[in-house]
């Protein structure tokens, strides 16, 4: 089992971009020394932040548009901690300058690191690089052929709708052989019998999707991986939010308004975006922001988050990994990015601490 921390880079309103960059840091040397697996960042881009009290506002505010710059950082400062990305968004880069960078992370981590892949569920970042988001799918999957193609072959050559290159070398190739890890964000339905056909690991969340949802959908996953043939059930990392108190009541507590705030948004945005340029089954997105725009604080606790004391939390998370027959948990421990610093250092702490340790023994 992996325990880690996906990190959104927070960019508090009312602080400065150098606070969010050693607020980052600090979780990653309290991940560290606190003994979890790894990090994993996100990419998030044109984030900046606003009035929290703006409705409006811009979502989660981060400093996380360069990811890969930044796990090349962590990767320096740290000697045992894994590095991922969750996730890249290929069809925002260039697929050779990425099989580069990834490349060359892979080398300074020493084999430590992680490329999680995705094509982001909204446009909105689409819209700031000038690329469509109606292409978003087919620029994913050759945007992943160019890169593998790279790292498996001396010299290539490719031929897409997007992209052509005639015998090119590209280096350094990765320190891990034949590559890094790669694991796909499986968001939507239609994602995960496709990603089961290859043969891709994923990611999952609690996001948007519930937990009845989300088991259903790793059933048509699994038995998709068996239909193709490949070994095993394939290998899933839940992405969940977390937060752990000393007791229930102050977790639950201290997380409510940053939570709240962040699922009401996120129905906003599924509701917007269901009938927008190239989003495919808008009629998931629609009924995922009817069902968050009505959801309670309890639904999410029961659903969606693992919140409470170390026990709490230890009982929660088990029943998830052996219910959803999880490979590891990342957990999330800002939604929404209100939640102050000095108690998210402590939820990692606790986590790190009596959570963890205690799964292991478990699980």
């Amino acid at each position: 089992m992996h325990y880690g921390l996906v990190m959104e880079c927070d960019y508090r309103y009312g602080t400065t971009q150098e606070d969010a960059f050693q607020e980052a840091f600090g979780l990653v040397d309290a991940a560290e020394s606190g003994g979890l697996d790894g990090v994993w960042l996100a990419e998030r881009h044109f984030a900046a932040p606003r009035n929290p009290l703006d409705a409006a506002g811009a979502g989660i505010p981060s400093i996380i548009s360069a990811p890969l710059i930044m796990a090349s950082a962590i990767a320096a400062r740290t000697e045992r901690l894994r590095v991922g990305i969750a996730v890249s968004v290929l069809p925002l880069n260039h697929p050779v300058r990425m099989a580069e960078e990834v490349a060359t992370v892979d080398h300074v981590s020493r084999g430590r690191f992680d490329f999680g892949v995705g094509r982001s569920g909204f446009a909105r970042s689409y819209e700031g690089y000038g690329i469509p988001y109606e292409e978003s799918r087919e620029r994913f999957e050759e945007c992943l052929e160019v890169i593998l193609a790279a790292w498996t072959n001396e010299r290539f050559s490719h031929q897409g709708k997007f992209y052509a290159f005639d015998n090119v070398a590209v280096l350094p190739q990765p320190y891990q052989k034949p590559h890094p890890p790669i694991r796909v964000a499986a968001t939507t339905k239609d994602t995960f019998p496709r990603m089961a056909g290859q043969g891709r690991n994923i990611f999952v969340g609690l996001r948007g999707m519930d937990r009845p949802d989300l088991a259903w959908n790793l059933k048509v996953y699994r038995d998709a991986w068996q239909e193709a043939g490949h070994d095993g059930e394939g290998d899933v990392l839940l992405r969940i939010p977390v937060y752990v108190g000393k007791t229930d009541e102050e977790a639950f507590a201290l997380a409510e308004e940053s939570t709240m705030r962040s699922y009401r948004r996120m129905a906003e945005t599924f509701a917007k975006s269901a009938a927008g340029a190239g989003t495919t089954v808008s009629e998931e997105r629609a009924e995922r922001g009817r069902r968050l725009a009505a959801v309670t604080y309890e639904d999410l606790r029961r659903d969606r988050l693992a919140y409470g004391s170390p026990e709490t939390v230890v009982e929660r998370l088990r029943d998830l990994t052996q219910d959803l027959h999880l490979s590891g948990i990342i957990a999330e421990m800002n939604v929404g990015g209100l939640v102050p610093r000095e108690h998210i250092l402590e939820s990692v702490r606790l986590y790190a601490d009596e959570v963890v340790p205690a799964l292991r023994d478990i699980c």
